[in-house]
């Protein structure tokens, strides 16, 4: 019984000093930071210059591929633009092979000298910068804003006293300017619009030197497309004049596309040839065996 009690009693006694010997999970381990010390951040100053470089180089992508500001010059397409207008014009889609359309207003660089009786401003260094990245319109580049009224393959014309017709479609231009005629200043056509290029004209028609006065020049007053920079979408400056440039109402009416005049009759041939081949055949057949 003595070796047993003694036994029992050395178990008892090993099992108590195993815990103390553990460490405890509840303490900290040696290894691990302190709570009260923490890493300590890079000045604000020092960051600054980065977040500053950051935003010119986003600022330069927004101009060069999806959004440039533009100033307005003149009274050209009043009452739509005001001179002295920014606009915001939309460079994204072009990169995906979008075209103009009847109807927009779009900027375009200057196709055959325009611009060459026009002064060109001066800017100081700090105004070619922060044109360069897109924080304000440039006032050396010599484009122009007018509005697109008729595309390739289109016939367009205007006689003195009447409408501009597009496609034989006489428009309704509630953009004009008021009291101005819709060309009587400058009558054209009718002109057929070649492939890749359009034909442009201002909302202010008696002071605007658009494609109607530019007919004896290498493009024959059209504008190619590949001179287009964006269709101009929101007037963004004066706060006051906020609005979106939408295409009027007057260019979706029914025929006005020439393509799609065209396509009931080529729908129409492309299913009738299927009949005369196959009557052919059986005339053919019929013969044959008589």
């Amino acid at each position: 019984m003595s070796d047993l009690a003694d036994g029992a009693q050395s178990e008892q006694a090993r099992s108590a000093e195993s815990p103390a010997d553990e460490p405890s999970a509840a303490e900290p381990s040696s290894t691990e930071p302190e709570s009260g010390k923490k890493k300590s951040g890079r000045p604000f100053w020092k960051e600054l210059p980065l977040l500053i470089g950051i935003a010119l180089v986003l600022a330069l992508f927004i101009k060069t591929f999806l959004v440039q500001a533009f100033s307005i010059p003149s009274d050209s397409m009043q009452n739509t633009l005001q001179r002295g207008d920014r606009v915001l014009v939309d460079k994204l889609t072009p990169w995906f092979g979008s075209e103009p359309e009847r109807g927009e207003v779009v900027v375009f660089h200057d196709p055959d000298g325009w611009l060459d009786d026009e002064p060109t401003p001066k800017p100081n260094a700090a105004q070619k910068f922060l044109s360069f990245v897109g924080l304000m319109p440039s006032a050396e580049e010599k484009d122009l804003i007018k509005r697109t009224i008729a595309v390739a393959g289109d016939t367009v014309e205007c006689k003195k006293g009447g409408p501009v017709q597009v496609n034989g479609k006489a428009l309704t231009e509630p953009y004009i300017f008021p009291g101005n005629s819709a060309c009587d200043d400058m009558p054209f056509g009718p002109f057929k619009v070649p492939d890749g290029k359009i034909w442009v004209m201002g909302d202010h028609r008696q002071d605007s030197a658009d494609s109607r006065y530019h007919t004896s020049d290498a493009n024959k007053g059209f504008v190619p497309v590949s001179q287009v920079v964006g269709r101009a979408v929101v007037v963004a400056w004066p706060v006051n004049r906020w609005s979106v440039l939408s295409v009027p109402d007057t260019f979706d009416q029914p025929g006005i596309s020439a393509a799609a005049g065209a396509a009931p009759g080529v729908l129409g041939l492309a299913g009738a040839v299927p009949f005369v081949l196959r009557r052919r055949r059986r005339l053919t057949a019929g013969r044959t065996a008589g």
